[in-house]
């Protein structure tokens, strides 16, 4: 197989994580899904659960954004650099799955690169975060 990369961006709850996987096993090639957040957490000294979280601490409000900005990069745009860095190398290293951290957007212009959304209706995804991950629409 030549050096064929697979993104696989998903919405939560929809098995996306889950066909990487298989996808990977079935095609016999390297999967990267939570590696991605411990390859960025040592290529950037920042903790792994400060990674996690990173993406949804950001605020959609433009104006908090352009705040944010004021005096220089966030620790965001520093943690963007890295992921966008590994994910590149990856991607030439060979073949691989690699599970959202918007690879499909970082890997935008890379040839052979097959992008893939896996998405589910509401209900089953509902369904499947209670299976899966244990969490209920209970508030605590």
């Amino acid at each position: 197989m030549k050096n064929r990369i697979i993104t696989i961006s998903r919405e939560f709850g929809s098995g996306g994580r889950t066909i990487g996987k298989m996808v990977s096993q079935k095609l016999g090639i390297a999967c990267y899904d939570s590696e991605l957040i411990q390859k960025t957490a040592a290529g950037s000294g920042f903790d792994e659960n400060y990674i996690k979280n990173a993406d949804e601490r950001s605020s959609g409000n433009f104006l908090s954004l352009l705040a944010s900005r004021a005096f220089g990069p966030t620790n965001e745009d520093y943690l963007w650099k890295v992921q966008c860095g590994i994910i590149l190398e990856l991607a030439e290293k060979g073949p691989c799955v690699i599970v959202g951290r918007c690879a499909d957007y970082i890997l935008r212009d890379k040839a052979g690169c097959l992008k893939v959304f896996i998405h589910a209706d509401m209900s089953f995804r509902a369904e499947r975060i209670v299976r899966v991950y244990g969490e209920s629409d209970a508030s605590p």
